[in-house]
């Protein structure tokens, strides 16, 4: 069994749905509470025993490159005025030198080709792809629990949530096998299906775990839905060769790709922290006429 020590981050998307926010800031460096987007998800990844971290990055992504270096001069002046606590914070963040790399995808072909373009730097090992515009709420993280699956089952490994009946024509819906662990064994993939055709209501909920032969797959995969190269389509004809399991995540998950559930998970995190509770709990209580009216 190896290990997962990389991760895939695809950051190369244009956020087209939060202009003007994100005509100069990268989508992924909207905060949510305090932190970045991509920082909640870079910790999921390091919860999970990752040790290298890969984004996919397009124009106008520097920040992120930023965000994840040393600022010598930040950390001095933090340092001089006694701010240690925030000072701890910023360092426990910081990966270790050597644990980031950064390539281009050059022209928006999709996840799929996002994937790909990270192949060198993945190498002949199995990784985690994390979709940086999910971020999720739970005790454990998600891809904690994942690895914690693949390590007893082996394969692939596909985060899912249910969803309602009605809605499996938003979503990649799984087949149910038989179960193992924490989830169950993928019979089939079906991108967006129509209710009466869909084989399950569990849908792929933005958290992956491939084995490197999906690679040589996206090399010569075709273009599917809106002209862009899907990695559904990819893991569908590695389904044919390998094992695919689902592991059913516990917990909340936001969309931060659309403004609703970026608000959603603004509320959601900050109602978490001690410091911030007692205060919202308040100003949500004066709101509520108005939701109710």
């Amino acid at each position: 069994m190896t290990k997962i020590r990389k991760a895939v981050f695809p950051v190369a998307g244009l956020g087209t749905r939060f202009l003007p926010a994100t005509k100069a800031l990268p989508k992924e460096m909207l905060t949510v509470v305090d932190k970045p987007v991509i920082q909640y998800v870079v910790d999921e990844a390091r919860e999970a025993g990752i040790e290298h971290f890969i984004f996919v990055t397009g124009r106008n992504k520097t920040a992120i490159e930023d965000h994840f270096d040393v600022q010598v001069e930040l950390y001095e002046t933090l340092s001089r005025r006694g701010k240690t606590e925030i000072l701890d914070r910023l360092e426990a963040m910081q990966p270790q030198p050597g644990q980031t790399s950064y390539t281009r995808q050059q022209v928006p072909l999709g996840l799929g080709h996002a994937v790909w373009c990270a192949r060198e730097l993945v190498g002949g090992e199995p990784f985690a792809l994390l979709l940086p515009d999910m971020i999720m709420q739970s005790e454990t993280g998600c891809l904690k629990q994942m690895v914690d699956l693949y390590e007893k089952s082996g394969g692939n490994v596909l985060s899912v949530e249910e969803c309602d009946p009605g809605e499996t024509h938003k979503y990649g819906i799984v087949g149910r096998g038989k179960d193992i662990h924490t989830g169950f064994e993928i019979t089939s993939m079906v991108e967006k299906p129509k209710p009466a055709d869909a084989p399950s209501t569990f849908y792929i909920s933005g958290r992956y775990i491939l084995q490197p032969e999906i690679f040589a797959l996206l090399e010569n995969q075709q273009t599917g839905a809106g002209g862009e190269i899907q990695i559904t389509d990819a893991m569908l004809r590695l389904h044919a060769e390998q094992s695919f399991y689902a592991h059913v995540y516990k917990g909340r998950t936001f969309d931060c790709g659309s403004p609703e559930g970026f608000v959603e998970a603004n509320l959601a995190f900050a109602l978490q922290r001690e410091e911030f509770r007692p205060y919202l709990k308040n100003f949500i209580r004066t709101l509520l006429p108005e939701v109710e009216s």
